[in-house]
């Protein structure tokens, strides 16, 4: 393993916005690959970025605009010599916004690996990816749209009844536009346990402005274990040539963050990368793709409910399993060339928790040894990166301890629907 105090120059910079786990997941991958340092960008600082020898961290205030960002992100391409390449990648939705935002500004400056803003607005939107995925005959949870624009006109379907026994899910269409609405009790997404319920979310959404869409879904049954993640990279020049996929095992359940896996173990789910390849090939797309997935226990339908346009906050999944996601990313943008597609199979246990509340929720007999199988040779957890020092390490202990406590107070046993 290299020395984290001699990082090498690999004839490219790297500039990685946003804090947290969503970056440093990715300036670990490059870490990894090359052996080099990259640069965080950051309104408000988090400790880990702080802390890690796989980045350096420019902090630019929490009253930072985006034309701030624009200027440090200018400033940083400056100070480079004339002709060396960098790339410029985000993980989180709203910087995505950003760089599409000021990509004509920045494209001279980075390279960059990601959609046009028409199409991403069409797969931020949760009703528009469905439909992509009815036409390409990918299956998809039954859903039932309300246009919150339409509230006024008299055939609105707001106060009609679903078509399903309860409970049900309810989230937004669109995560942006649901942002900048405030109402109480406010969620990411929505058990709704009867129609009371579901019409009193109704009315609240009305009230509080929102004139998004609003999705209602038919509640798949399945603890956390039915969801799968599969992650992809798709080349400037139309190719395939990254997919993985990984059964979840636990997610986080605060509202601010239900549905984000916290472990995850992967294998071989030639099914969901082919369909996965289908959708990418069908719109065109460039750069990192996440999708959720959930099986039916019922029918065994894997039931795809959205892409994120990202490589998404647990990507180390990837990179501990054997391929570098950074090496994908860099032979396109940087080299010009497309990698033979890999597609990742191997099993290891990506987890940020401890292994002893992963398997008190993996209620699956045989999964549950399966895990344990799988972890006494391939347990990887980012913060336990071999490079990184003893407050890493540390924090991992402590992080993982904050865990505990939280799924006793907010999911302090498994159930049927992971709600």
């Amino acid at each position: 393993m290299r020395s984290p105090s001699a990082p090498v120059d690999p004839g490219f910079d790297v500039v990685v916005l946003g804090a947290g786990l969503n970056s440093l997941n990715l300036t670990i991958a490059f870490h990894q690959e090359y052996g080099m340092r990259c640069t965080t960008v950051v309104r408000v600082p988090v400790a880990m970025n702080e802390r890690t020898v796989t980045s350096d961290l420019v902090t630019l205030g929490a009253e930072a605009s985006d034309e701030d960002m624009r200027d440090a992100l200018l400033d940083l391409a400056a100070r480079r010599p004339a002709g060396r390449p960098a790339l410029l990648l985000t993980n989180a939705d709203s910087l995505i916004a950003f760089l599409d935002r000021f990509r004509a500004e920045l494209e001279p400056h980075y390279l960059l690996a990601q959609v046009d803003a028409a199409l991403l607005a069409r797969l931020a939107d949760k009703a528009e990816f469905a439909e992509i995925c009815r036409e390409l005959d990918i299956d998809t949870v039954p859903t039932v749209i309300v246009d919150f624009s339409r509230a006024e006109e008299p055939d609105w379907n707001g106060h009609e009844e679903l078509p399903w026994s309860y409970p049900v899910v309810g989230k937004a269409a669109n995560t942006a536009e649901y942002h900048h609405v405030d109402f109480p009790g406010k969620k990411k997404v929505f058990f709704l346990e009867s129609a009371a319920e579901q019409q009193d979310l109704v009315r609240r959404l009305r009230e509080s402005g929102f004139t998004g869409r609003f999705l209602f879904q038919e509640l798949i049954e399945g603890d956390d274990t039915a969801q799968r993640s599969v992650t992809a990279y798709r080349s400037s020049r139309g190719e395939v040539t990254l997919l993985c996929a990984a059964q979840v095992l636990l997610g986080e359940h605060t509202p601010e963050a239900l549905g984000r896996p916290a472990a995850m173990i992967t294998g071989d789910f030639p099914s969901l990368t082919a369909a996965a390849q289908r959708f990418l090939d069908a719109v065109d797309y460039v750069g990192f793709a996440n999708f959720d997935v959930k099986v039916d226990p019922r029918t065994g339908r894997e039931c795809f409910f959205e892409i994120n346009p990202r490589i998404g906050r647990n990507n180390y999944y990837v990179t501990a399993a054997g391929e570098s996601v950074a090496r994908h990313v860099v032979e396109d943008r940087v080299h010009g060339r497309d990698l033979a597609q890999v597609v990742v199979t191997a099993p290891i246990l990506y987890t940020i928790l401890p292994l002893r509340l992963v398997l008190r929720y993996v209620r699956d007999t045989a999964l549950r040894a399966w895990v344990r199988q799988v972890a006494r040779r391939g347990l990887r957890n980012p913060f336990r990166y071999g490079p990184e020092g003893l407050w890493m390490r540390a924090y991992s202990v402590v992080s993982g301890a904050n865990f505990v406590r939280k799924y006793r107070a907010v999911y302090p046993r498994p159930t049927d629907t992971g709600f």
